[in-house]
């Protein structure tokens, strides 16, 4: 190969370990290139969202260093240029470090520190990699750390990607309630330990479940105020070296602007905030205790929904796929197993988050690359998850209301009623000779003559024994 042609392929860049030959037409440079080569582990690149809140960062740092006269104009309107092209969504593919990197996210910095210059030296008329014309440490990185930028931009990513999870929180929560007010009328029999209970409503279950998801939804709206509060401008370990006086409110404004993120403040302790995770340990809790609960819901549709002849077959799942490669005619409840397995995955992550979080020492804690991977992957499959969950299970989920009825009716739950009229010890007799003889509980009460049918009807009417009403129907 000559030179001309080896020159044509590729480019060679320096820093202080030595050079490299990179690719002549890469937009990243040769720090890029050291973590590309040292960080072989996974295979996954930072998803669209961090990248954005990243360039977010970078853009507003170049136009608040611009208007304190920090930043030459020309390179200002050139970072400006090329940050926003970021963050429309070109030049995602040259974000090539791996989510398991150096500490603290240096690597993924100097990649976007790098493809930002290169690309606004090309759009002041330069060569990528000429670094004299615009350099990524000296005007791109300006005024920042990447002890400040990278948290900052987490906090960006997060709080965006959970406006996604929370709309699919809600029209999961309006699937339930709609599903609740058509199951109203339908009477079945609670369990408690897996065994025969009181009455309760199909509808009363679906509710809440509702209000459930309700609760978890709220609980992570507010953890997201926690991560509104930023600490860029902290640079390295949150005194704010090499900042102007003014740097950390102006991009507290730009960001508002830049983001569309509303309640953005500033840390009330940059040293806190550059040191700690808490903030988002505490959201990552907040995504585990919501994978808890929809476990627990996708666990009973499918204890609900078993059989159709040898479970309890109450409730029928919309078939959305064959179940079997062996029985003909099987089809399982693959959605509620599909959100069983991304909680699972979301509980694990929160514990990795947990784990990294409390690893930090002195004023950092450089374990934030994996924080972040495992919170966005967790709000990722989540949303995705709670939709597909909503419209290909929840909407045509059905009752049967035979079967329902059947089970209301052979309960030895229903029993309880009898206690206030009958105390505890008889009725307890009661429901044991039911259970032994295979008879219902008002087929025994009846026999006994002890209610007339009249007061029997009263008694075990579904409506009044699915809410308070004590005295009603006794004699």
């Amino acid at each position: 190969m000559t030179e001309s042609k080896k020159t044509r392929k590729s480019r060679i860049e320096r820093d202080a370990l030595g050079t490299k030959d990179l690719p002549a037409d890469a937009y990243y440079g040769i720090q890029t290139q050291r973590a590309v080569e040292n960080f072989p582990v996974s295979g996954i690149m930072p998803v669209g969202e961090f990248i954005w809140a990243t360039a977010v960062v970078k853009r507003a740092a170049a136009e608040v260093n611009t208007e304190l006269g920090l930043l030459d104009k020309r390179r200002g309107r050139a970072i400006i240029r090329a940050a926003d092209e970021v963050i429309e969504g070109k030049f995602h593919g040259e974000f090539v470090v791996d989510v398991y990197q150096a500490g603290a996210g240096t690597s993924h910095n100097m990649n976007a520190n790098e493809v930002i210059a290169n690309r606004a030296i090309e759009l002041l008329g330069g060569t990528k990699g000429d670094y004299s014309v615009l350099h990524p440490n000296d005007h791109v990185n300006m005024s920042q750390s990447t002890n400040d930028t990278v948290p900052t931009a987490m906090r960006l990513a997060a709080v965006r990607m959970s406006g996604c999870l929370i709309a699919s929180l809600r029209r999961l929560e309006v699937g339930l309630r709609r599903k609740a007010r058509s199951f109203g009328g339908v009477v079945k029999s609670a369990r408690t330990h897996l065994r025969d209970a009181v009455p309760i409503m199909l509808g009363q279950e679906f509710s809440a479940y509702a209000e459930s998801v309700k609760g978890c939804r709220l609980r992570i709206q507010r953890e997201c105020e926690g991560l509104k509060l930023l600490g860029i401008g902290g640079t390295a370990a949150g005194t704010g070296v090499n900042t102007h006086p003014r740097y950390t409110k102006m991009m507290i404004r730009a960001l508002r602007r830049l983001s569309g993120i509303r309640g953005l403040k500033p840390a009330p302790d940059m040293v806190e905030a550059t040191s700690s995770m808490a903030a988002f340990v505490s959201f990552s809790g907040a995504l585990k205790t919501l994978s808890v609960e929809l476990t627990r819901i996708a666990n009973d549709l499918r204890l609900l929904s078993s059989g159709p002849r040898t479970g309890l077959s109450e409730i029928r799942l919309p078939p959305v796929q064959p179940g079997s490669s062996i029985m003909p005619g099987k089809v399982n409840p693959v959605m509620a197993e599909m959100l069983n397995m991304v909680c699972f995955q979301v509980m694990g992550a929160d514990h990795t988050v947990t784990m990294a979080s409390q690893a930090g020492q002195l004023e950092l804690n450089p374990m934030m690359p994996v924080i972040n991977h495992n919170i966005l992957h967790s709000v990722k499959i989540l949303t995705n998850a709670v939709r597909a969950f909503t419209e290909r299970c929840i909407k045509g989920i059905r009752a049967d209301r035979r079967r329902c009825r059947e089970y209301f009716e052979r309960s030895v739950g229903l029993a309880t009623v009898l206690s206030p009229a009958l105390g505890h010890e008889e009725t307890a007799a009661l429901a044991a000779k039911a259970e032994a003889e295979g008879l219902t509980i008002r087929e025994l009460i009846s026999m006994t003559g002890i209610f007339t049918e009249e007061e029997l009807d009263a008694l075990f009417d579904p409506a009044r024994l699915t809410r308070p009403q004590l005295g009603a129907g006794m004699k």
